[in-house]
Parts: C-alpha cells; sequence; structure tokens
C-alpha cells in the first residue's frame, strides 16, 4: 500500500522550530516552512517532488519560507498552499475551516481539518487519521502549550480538548523543541507525578544526545502535561495554592475543577514562570 511507505522526516530550524516533511519515494509535503532552505535542502537530497504546503498559522517561524519555496521551484500557482481562512497566509491557495478534508493525493493521505484557536485566533491543526498523526503548530507542545498572543484561556482550553479526545496512541508534531523547559514547569505544578518524573528522565536522555523529544502521544500528555490535566486534583491544588497566592480567583472556584479557571491559572503561572 501507498500508505505504508509515506514517512514524517524532521527537518530543523532556527533556534528551535522543527518543519515537517511528509513524504513517500517520490512527492512531498509541507508543514509550516517558516525557512525555505533547510527545506530545499532536504527535498534535493531525497529527489522528491513539493506536492503540498500545509500551513497552520501566520507567524512567520511557519509560514515565512512558503513564497521562497515556490519560487526555488517555480510552482507558483501549481502546488495548493492550504492555510487557515481566518489568517493571512502567504500565497494560500485554499483556506480551510474545522471538518474540511485536505487530500494529498500524491501520499494518499487525507487530513482533518481541526480548529484550535487560542495561540492565534485562527490557527488550525491537521490530523490524518489512518496514520494517526497530528500536526499541531504552536498548539500543544510536549508537556506544555502555546502562548496566548491572540485567542483566550476559553478558547485555548477548548482547543486542547478537542486534541485530548483523540485516540490516545495519536502522534504528535509540534513546531518547537521547548521539552525540557515544559517539564520543569511541569513539575513544580506536579511534582509527585510518577509519569512526569520518567519523563524527565527519558526526554533529558534525548536531549543529551541531540535527539528530538518530538512527536510524542497524547497518551503521554494526558498523563504528564499540566495544561491537559486540568481536571487532575493535583493540578487543580496547585492552581488554587497559585491563584491565592497572588489574590486571583477564589479557592471556591477552582476547588470546583472548572477546566477554563484551572487552565488559565496554569497558563498565567508558565508565562511568569
Amino acid at each position: 500500500m501507498q500508505d505504508s511507505m509515506v514517512k514524517v522526516a524532521t527537518v530543523p530550524a532556527f533556534k528551535d522550530n522543527y518543519l515537517w516533511v511528509i513524504h513517500n519515494n517520490t512527492h512531498a509535503a509541507v508543514v509550516d516552512p517558516g525557512d525555505a532552505t533547510p527545506i530545499i535542502d532536504f527535498l534535493g537530497a531525497h529527489q522528491l517532488q513539493l506536492a503540498a504546503i500545509l500551513t497552520t498559522h501566520h507567524h512567520a517561524d511557519h509560514v515565512g519560507g512558503v513564497e521562497a519555496l515556490l519560487d526555488f521551484y517555480q510552482l507558483a500557482g501549481d502546488i495548493p498552499v492550504y492555510g487557515p481562512a481566518h489568517e493571512r497566509i502567504p500565497a494560500r491557495t485554499v483556506s480551510l475551516t474545522e471538518n474540511e478534508v485536505v487530500a494529498i493525493k500524491e501520499l494518499g493521505i487525507n487530513f482533518n481539518v481541526i480548529d484550535v484557536p487560542g495561540h492565534t485566533a485562527g490557527h488550525i491543526a491537521y490530523y490524518a487519521k489512518n496514520e494517526g498523526w497530528l500536526f499541531c503548530g504552536d498548539t500543544l507542545f510536549a508537556c506544555g502549550c502555546g502562548r496566548l498572543f491572540e485567542g483566550t484561556a476559553e478558547q485555548m482550553q477548548s482547543s486542547l480538548a478537542k486534541l485530548k479526545a483523540l485516540p490516545p496512541a495519536t502522534h504528535v508534531f509540534c513546531a518547537h523543541e521547548y521539552t525540557m523547559a515544559n517539564i520543569k514547569f511541569a513539575l513544580a505544578v506536579e511534582p509527585d507525578n510518577l509519569a512526569l518524573q520518567q519523563r524527565a528522565k527519558t526526554d533529558a536522555a534525548k536531549r543529551e544526545k541531540n535527539i528530538p523529544t518530538v512527536p510524542f502521544t497524547i497518551e503521554n500528555e494526558i498523563a504528564t502535561n499540566p495544561f491537559m490535566r486540568w481536571d487532575s486534583p493535583a493540578v487543580v491544588n496547585a492552581a488554587n495554592i497559585k491563584a491565592q497566592s497572588r489574590g486571583g480567583v477564589s479557592s471556591k472556584n477552582l476547588s470546583n475543577g472548572t477546566p477554563v479557571l484551572v487552565f488559565a491559572e496554569i497558563r498565567e503561572w508558565k508565562n511568569n514562570f
């Protein structure tokens, strides 16, 4: 089957970005090409033909290389550039909203579009159900989540809830190597979380060898990511203590376990960590 031949390659860029190349032996789709040069180098080294560009949101480190890629291959207008309908994406040819399907025939892959506002107002993610892959830009990170630059805590918590509901074995391809800093914060929230303690050791060993900690699984995030653990008594308690220390949300509200309130307190804590 063609699908069994499809792979995801990690292409580092800038200080800590990951650009993703989904490819078989002949064609490739690129996710969030913030820089064209490493993508051009990868495609050239593997003799791959660019078939599609997928973008999750408008930040420059995700879309800055789109036009340069098209110019280099002289493909402007010849290949689809997918992106969120509610954001300005360079050279976008297909505007996407939730539940639309992106079919890349050259790779035999279909992506379901998920609206995940919060980091930006129109952020989207791409979910390949058959492959068990999620490309989520800056919404969900390993043991963390994106800052709320344009959206609200309500939006981001709702977005993360959508991702939390995906099959536990789903592999998540986010756009940054922030894992060890995120784990340090997560341990401040839940120092007694045994799964988190083990993750800290496992991922530290990877980083010592310069091995990416991405992709990771939804299952691992549910067990260790404080931004997805708004229903954990330990996280609720930690958020409550933090709220009281700064004169924030009342303990009664947080003790009720309201997901948005817990999430918002944890996000504010991380902002100043």
